[in-house]
């Protein structure tokens, strides 16, 4: 079976004056339905209000552009209100309520990626919401809302025709939203271009890894994420994922050349990524990046919350760990072309800085 795992722009979804949504599609990125993921992006303009909905998905949300305001409902608990900023990286378990806000100038930019397993639509995100034109008081009937709301009906019908905007308003007048609260942040938000590097490689790149450690939510929402920025024509050691179905990966910054060798040693992609394609790696199958003169940042979800990754270079790379000889007979080379293979890559790395 032919695998495409091209990578993909999102295509718009809706706009108001408040901002736009944008999502991919799983009729044209295949690989979405396969892996149950679903891929959407948020962008606010100035006081856009993306209204209070929750989704059919747990997600993982990545602050790319700008700053903001979020407001987080967890099932049975209280509303907390965080401040955000690009970097931000907040774990949304299923059921969670949410509601986003823009009230600075530069446009706010927010990454959803996430587990479709329980979806209505496979590979697809389905929002509902609680207000706006398409929220719930708008489908029931004046009778349903004022008996469950103890509401007279002239109330209700205010209430129901006031509902004009759809998933993202634009705030006018003096309307104050709660303030973010920094205790808040506390178990909810990470900021990965903040936090202590887990990999760190001069002249080569960094990593920042999401897990239950530094962001114990993850767990509830069964992802695991990380942040990699590579420096200008540094690479990315040739590795696979051991415990997750897909890795997601998300273009954030600059552009590079990728490569996928999947079953039978078969290469099922090479290409070129920039800022803002989203693709996808199935389990296994063996990915390597080289960043172009300007670098190559990406945010990646794995469908686990603590994923192990091996590494085929580098002296933590598998070959590493065979003999010599096994290497020599499988190679089907002799000790002195074996030894310089195995002698090449002696650095405790997973990136390697530009060649001299």
């Amino acid at each position: 079976m032919e695998i495409d795992l091209s990578p993909q722009l999102a295509k718009k979804v809706y706009e108001s004056n408040g901002g736009s949504y944008h999502a991919w599609s799983p009729s044209e990125l295949p690989m979405l339905h396969e892996g149950n993921i679903g891929a959407a992006k948020l962008a606010l303009q100035k006081n856009g209000f993306a209204l209070p909905q929750y989704s059919d998905s747990s997600k993982v949300a990545y602050v790319l552009q700008g700053s903001g305001v979020a407001g987080i409902v967890l099932p049975e608990s209280e509303e907390k209100v965080l401040a955000i900023k690009k970097g931000d990286a907040l774990a949304l378990p299923f059921g969670v309520i949410t509601w986003w806000y823009n009230k600075e100038d530069t446009e706010l930019v927010v990454l959803f990626l996430g587990d479709t397993s329980k979806a209505h639509k496979t590979g697809e995100f389905t929002d509902f919401y609680l207000t706006g034109s398409n929220g719930i008081f708008t489908g029931f009937s004046t009778e349903f809302v004022g008996r469950a709301w103890d509401l007279e009906e002239k109330d209700v019908k205010t209430l129901v025709g006031k509902q004009s905007g759809n998933g993202i308003v634009k705030l006018e007048g003096n309307i104050n939203l709660p303030e973010p609260k920094e205790e808040h942040r506390k178990g909810m938000a990470l900021n990965c271009e903040e936090a202590p590097l887990d990999v760190d490689i001069k002249n080569g790149g960094r990593v920042v890894v999401l897990n239950t450690k530094n962001l114990p939510l993850v767990g509830e929402v069964g992802l695991g994420a990380d942040l990699v920025r590579l420096d200008g024509k540094a690479m990315c050691s040739p590795g696979f994922s051991c415990d997750s179905a897909f890795q997601v990966t998300y273009i954030v910054r600059g552009s590079g050349r990728a490569q996928v060798v999947g079953a039978d040693g078969r290469r099922v992609l090479e290409t070129t990524v920039k800022a803002g394609n989203l693709f996808i790696v199935p389990r296994f199958f063996v990915v390597s990046k080289i960043a172009d003169s300007d670098g190559l940042e990406w945010f990646s979800i794995i469908t686990t919350p603590n994923p192990v990754f091996t590494h085929l270079a580098g002296s933590i790379g598998a070959w590493k760990a065979l003999s010599p000889t096994v290497l020599q007979a499988a190679f089907n080379v002799d000790a002195g072309l074996e030894q310089l293979f195995r002698s090449k890559r002696n650095a405790d790395a997973i990136f390697f800085p530009p060649p001299n």
